[in-house]
């Protein structure tokens, strides 16, 4: 605890072993902050979307008055990141756009992550939305941490063959996976009740976070979120061994709650991780043998025998 910015005004509603958390308005709550005192901040306001939130805040601003509201924070959480640290703004496309005209004119610009919603509403008179915008920033020349999960190859639900066409690469395939893109189709949205902790509200998925706090934070580094929400992030950082320190304007108690029940965030979380790193998931793996495709291992047998044929022939020449 002793990395974590405490506040010179306001005492903390809730602790935890690795965090604390504020109770109030983040523009009352960040100046009180020490500077450069965090590694890694991810913020997900509201989207001024006429929504009804628990706290009673005004969703419906006029867009000058928004995104003034977005600079006073973003500046904020600036100032208290720490050079080499990394900023993610999760909103969508319509306000990131501005707000990266905004954080262009101060920080380094990384990534615009596009990430699916997996959503099928009608929708008049333009295209689809069809992806929320992650903006991904470091401030200084370049991330003090960059290590991205890999992932595995797509291949079909059912029998598991490719998805893709590797041709004549496939030996050169990573067996610890695929590279991670700026597209994230695999961020699932949170509905089922069995996962969701706030009821009749969005909720981040785990999955998102944990790609995020494992992209750019090491254990023992400090995680701002300056809007707690379902505390989503709080969870994950704590489950990661992250210092983290969140705020919140409206009540905290669901926050507290899953603190009380984070075996099961820690389970999902594990069965989360068990996909990462990896080239084929276990499940897949299995099939692909099964059905003869193939496999790491099957291709850099493959290519030693040819080798070895080959030299066998240049020996008796």
């Amino acid at each position: 605890m002793d990395k974590i910015g405490s506040s010179q005004s306001f005492k903390p509603s809730f602790y935890s072993e690795y965090g604390h958390m504020f109770q109030g308005d983040c523009l009352e709550i960040l100046p009180t902050l020490p500077s450069e005192s965090v590694d890694l901040v991810f913020a997900d306001p509201p989207f001024n979307l006429k929504k009804q939130y628990p706290s009673k805040i005004n969703d419906d601003l006029k867009a000058t008055e928004y995104l003034s509201w977005c600079e006073k924070w973003l500046s904020e959480c600036i100032r208290v990141l720490k050079f080499g640290g990394s900023l993610f703004v999760w909103n969508i496309p319509r306000w990131n756009t501005y707000i990266s005209g905004f954080l262009n004119q101060r920080m380094t610009f990384r990534h615009w992550i596009s990430v699916d919603i997996k959503y099928s509403l009608p929708i008049n008179g333009r295209l689809y939305p069809s992806h929320y915008s992650l903006l991904y920033y470091c401030k200084g020349a370049k991330p003090k941490v960059f290590h991205p999960d890999r992932l595995p190859m797509e291949t079909c639900p059912k029998c598991a063959f490719d998805l893709h066409d590797y041709g004549g690469y496939k030996d050169k395939m990573n067996p610890k996976g695929i590279n991670l893109s700026d597209v994230w189709y695999d961020i699932p949205p949170v509905r089922h009740s069995k996962y969701k902790k706030r009821q009749g509200a969005n909720e981040l998925s785990i999955k998102l976070l944990d790609r995020i706090i494992e992209m750019a934070s090491n254990e023992d580094d400090v995680v701002l979120d300056p809007f707690g929400g379902a505390g989503t992030t709080y969870i994950v950082a704590e489950i990661k061994k992250r210092q983290w320190i969140g705020c919140e304007i409206g009540p905290i108690e669901v926050i507290e709650e899953r603190f009380k029940k984070i075996s099961e965030d820690r389970e999902l979380l594990t069965k989360i991780r068990k996909k990462c790193n990896v080239l084929f998931t276990d499940e897949s793996y299995r099939t692909r043998k099964k059905n003869g495709f193939w496999t790491c291992e099957s291709v850099r047998e493959r290519k030693k025998a040819e080798i070895e044929a080959q030299e066998k022939q240049l020996a008796l020449l």
